[in-house]
This record gives C-alpha cells, sequence and structure tokens, in this order.
C-alpha cells in the first residue's frame, strides 16, 4: 500500500521531472521550491568559460559577477579562459558540455558576429545556445599612443584619410566586438587602413601604447586605469552615448560620425537543453547578484553599467544583432585571414 508520503515524494519527483523536461509552462517558474529541492542544483562548483584572454574586458565582467554570484549558489565559480578564434573555441567547448547548468558561456557581443564569419562553426549560434541574461554593458573607448599626437578624433580622420593606406588598427580578433565597433567607425569616417587582429584586448593595448598600431576601440574596462595613468590616449568612446567613468570624451556620434556607435554587451549563455529549472534559478540569482550596490559601484568605477535583461528579451536581442551585424560584415567586407 502507498503511504500519503509516498505519494507525496512521488509528486514531488514527477513535478521535478517535468520542471527539467524543458515542458512550456512546467518550469521553474511556476514550482521554484519543489524543482530547487528535488534537484538540488547546484551542487558542486561551476565553470565560466572566458572565450578571451584574462584582463579583456569580458573577462573582468565575468570575474567581478562570479565572485559575487558564488556566495548566492553557495558553490565556487571557476573561471576558465579559453581565447581563440574570436571567440569560437571556447563557445564550441561550451555547446558541447552536458546541459547540467555547470558551464557557462560568460561572451560578448562578438557572439554574434561569428556565424557570418565562419563557415564551419561546430556550433550554432540560435540552436545550441540557451541566453541567461546579459551581465553589463560597456563602451568601447578609441585609444592610441600619448606619442602619436592626436588631438582629437577629427585630427586621426584627417591624417589617415591624407594618406590612405598607411595607418593600422586593432582588434581583439576576427569578429570580435572591438573588431565590430573599429569597422563601424571605419566606414562612417571613409577611412583606409590595415586591420590588425589579436588573440585578445591586453595584446592589443599593450602594441597601441607601444606606438606599433594607431588605434583601437578597447573596452572601457580594459583601458581606463591605463588612461588615467597616461599610457594611453582616449579620442572618444563607441557608444551612443557619453560614458559616466570618462564624462569629458564625446561619443563618436557627437565628432560628426553617424551610424558608427556600437553597444558592447557581456551576457551569460549555457548548453541548449539545460533543464528549465536551472535556467530560471541561474538568472534569477544572477539579476539579484547585478542589483548589489558594491558590485554595480565597482562595474561603474570600471566604466561598465550593468544592465540584466529578461531571459526572453536576451534572447531578441541575440537574434536581432545576429542579423544586423551579417550585414555589417558584408558591407565592411570582413573576411578571416
Amino acid at each position: 500500500m502507498t503511504t500519503a508520503s509516498e505519494s507525496r515524494r512521488q509528486a514531488l519527483r514527477q513535478l521535478a521531472a517535468l520542471a527539467g523536461s524543458g515542458l512550456p509552462g512546467l518550469g521553474a517558474g511556476l514550482w521554484p521550491g519543489t524543482a530547487r529541492a528535488e534537484a538540488g542544483w547546484p551542487r558542486q562548483p561551476l565553470r565560466f568559460v572566458v572565450p578571451f584572454t584574462a584582463g579583456s574586458g569580458t573577462d573582468v565582467i565575468a570575474r567581478s559577477v562570479g565572485e559575487r554570484l558564488e556566495k548566492m549558489l553557495g558553490q565556487p565559480i571557476i573561471v576558465d579562459n579559453r581565447p581563440g578564434a574570436g571567440g569560437t573555441l571556447g563557445a564550441a567547448l561550451v555547446a558541447g558540455t552536458p546541459a547540467d547548468g555547470y558551464t557557462v558561456l560568460v561572451h560578448s557581443a562578438g557572439h554574434v558576429a561569428n556565424a557570418a564569419l565562419y563557415q564551419t562553426l561546430k556550433y550554432d549560434t540560435q540552436k545550441d545556445f540557451t541566453p541567461i541574461t546579459t551581465l553589463a554593458t560597456l563602451p568601447n573607448v578609441l585609444v592610441t599612443a600619448p606619442a602619436k599626437g592626436y588631438k582629437s578624433v577629427q585630427d586621426l580622420v584627417a591624417k589617415v584619410r591624407a594618406k590612405p593606406d598607411t595607418f593600422n588598427y586593432a582588434s581583439a580578433g576576427n569578429g570580435s566586438a572591438t573588431h565590430i565597433n573599429a569597422e563601424k567607425f571605419r566606414l562612417s569616417a571613409g577611412l583606409q587602413a590595415t586591420h590588425v587582429p589579436y588573440r585578445g584586448t591586453p595584446e592589443a593595448l599593450n602594441d597601441v601604447m607601444g606606438g606599433r598600431v594607431d588605434w583601437f576601440f578597447a573596452p572601457l574596462v580594459s583601458a581606463l586605469s591605463l588612461i588615467n595613468d597616461g599610457k594611453l590616449q582616449a579620442l572618444a568612446v563607441g557608444s551612443a552615448k557619453r560614458s559616466a567613468a570618462l564624462p569629458q570624451l564625446p561619443t563618436t556620434l557627437e565628432a560628426g560620425f553617424a551610424g558608427s556607435d556600437y553597444s558592447f554587451w557581456v551576457g551569460m549563455f549555457v548548453p541548449a537543453r539545460t533543464p528549465a529549472y536551472i535556467v530560471s534559478r541561474l538568472h534569477e540569482e544572477t539579476v539579484r547578484t547585478l542589483e548589489l550596490p558594491e558590485l554595480r559601484a565597482r562595474l561603474v568605477r570600471l566604466g561598465a553599467d550593468v544592465a540584466p535583461l529578461p531571459q526572453a528579451q536576451f534572447a531578441s536581442l541575440v537574434r536581432d544583432e545576429q542579423l544586423q551585424t551579417a550585414s555589417l560584415i558584408k558591407a565592411a567586407g570582413i573576411r578571416l585571414d
């Protein structure tokens, strides 16, 4: 005979199984306590795969959020840098891991460009990932070596126009967010210059400071301290509005280059088919983490703006930007080396 307590346990197991099945209406949104209690997630450390080098803008955001999110989840979060091929190596790694919520991809807006850049990706940007939320938006800042002597964006543009194909500009890799921002600016300004892709932001910054590259749209979170220390000259920000961290610095739009602005975001993804209750819990705890005053203050000091989005809205953003970026890549003639 089945007792009342046994019946309750069976019901709980059935509800948890349904929550994990991903069926509409049966996720953690309806049964959060049941799903969490039954699943016990997380039971082990999480891994944040960052497909860029340590010290890059995406890496700094991932570490800042991860340090506090692990307290919310009650498990350590390990940041695993897997740079290379414009962020596709790390993305492919995550796409191929078990959909159990223990491996999370922290990627940038460059994630949506790769579908148009790579013909043989080992994953599908739309089908193989579930977007969790954006973590922050941060402007790219147009930087040069102080020794170059550029006084303004207009000064840089005038000199490049005067000697076409004799200048160069850096990016953190083909198709990266820094590359897309640079191409939007180059097209708007009508510049002819050579693109120099690097393995990551730190490597590009080193060569800009050394004068080996003329300019770079660097993530502000990575470049701000170097700007404040006088090691880099900031000419403008590539976002649609000025940065609170450098309020005196104009945008490239204000400098007169229409259509040159670019929205650089950093967001979280998990492999597709990750159970709904895990997706819901991860989203919920991440948003709670982003509301912490000390984290918000830290990100603002770094030049980033906290910007969590609901899952559905983030998924729509990824779809829309993938189409828009594909058009830009075609117009700019961006090709893999």
